[in-house]
């Protein structure tokens, strides 16, 4: 259900945002102003991404990178070398990821500010090229903007390739992964978009907590292409707010009880929790 409110919260922010996108157009150039441009447009592209997620083979996705986050990281333009760097350690660790990567930036050269024009080197066009032929690489249309598609991912039932598997990570699996919900997100964003107001404040947070995880890279002397260390921040294995969830009595099948879990500030392990059984 949780998830199901997140998506359709998203296609609710991507029709507002092209909305809005629409009329910065025409405020701008005004020999557009009676130009009839598709006011479904956003929420419809951001709908097949979804399909395409609900409907491809493989296997399932269980880290989406926000390829523009990362590309920019400590740079002012978009460097390849840390996004194929990413997809590796993260494939190294057991994830299958895909990267969302707005089609401006999957270009042999694109605009980055009103004043410069990116002209990518051969090895970024190799690397780019690399990951498009492994199909790790989605291309965000135009005028779209790719958070929302990085952030429906990641609640993606993506039904075909899971096929009913459980795709999530034990805080015990013996791999030594990142335990938490799956597909995790790999982005430094800070989330500010004003239309997150269309996602209820608590799920918003809740989404947050159980899914975005931070990164950093070493810094590097003179080859960016080198293996460098990259950081991460976990995810919380469970979001840091009160919840409950059914119980029954050691005694009988009854399972009209509840247990209450409280997350406690001043226990070292953040995902245990103090906990109330409260029967009927």
């Amino acid at each position: 259900l949780q998830r199901k409110q997140v998506h359709d919260g998203l296609l609710k922010m991507a029709a507002a945002q092209y909305e809005e996108f629409v009329i910065k157009l025409k405020t701008k150039h005004k020999q557009m102003k009676n130009d009839v441009l598709d006011p479904e447009y956003g929420a419809r592209e951001l709908s097949l991404f979804s399909q395409w997620l609900d409907e491809r083979e493989g296997e399932p996705f269980t880290a989406i990178v926000d390829g523009a986050n990362v590309g920019y990281f400590g740079h002012f333009s978009v460097h390849y070398s840390q996004i194929e760097g990413m997809v590796r350690k993260l494939e190294a660790m057991g994830e299958n990821p895909l990267v969302v990567m707005p089609v401006k930036y999957v270009a042999p050269s694109f605009m980055v500010s009103s004043r410069f024009q990116q002209k990518q080197k051969p090895e970024e066009l190799e690397s780019m090229q690399r990951l498009l032929d492994e199909g790790k690489i989605y291309q965000v249309p135009a005028k779209c903007l790719d958070d929302y598609y990085w952030m429906l991912a990641s609640v993606s039932d993506q039904t075909t390739s899971r096929n009913g598997a459980d795709i999530d990570v034990s805080p015990n699996n013996k791999d030594g992964r990142f335990p938490g919900l799956r597909p995790m997100v790999i982005t430094n964003d800070q989330m500010r978009d004003h239309h997150l107001d269309l996602i209820e404040r608590r799920l918003f947070r809740r989404w947050c907590s159980c899914h975005i995880v931070n990164y950093d890279f070493a810094s590097y002397e003179e080859d960016e292409w080198l293996e460098r260390n990259i950081m991460f921040t976990s995810m919380d294995f469970f979001s840091n707010e009160i919840q409950s969830n059914p119980s029954s009595s050691e005694s009988t099948d009854d399972n009209s009880g509840k247990v209450w879990h409280f997350p406690v500030s001043d226990w070292e392990d953040v995902n245990e929790r103090f906990c109330i059984r409260i029967p009927r």
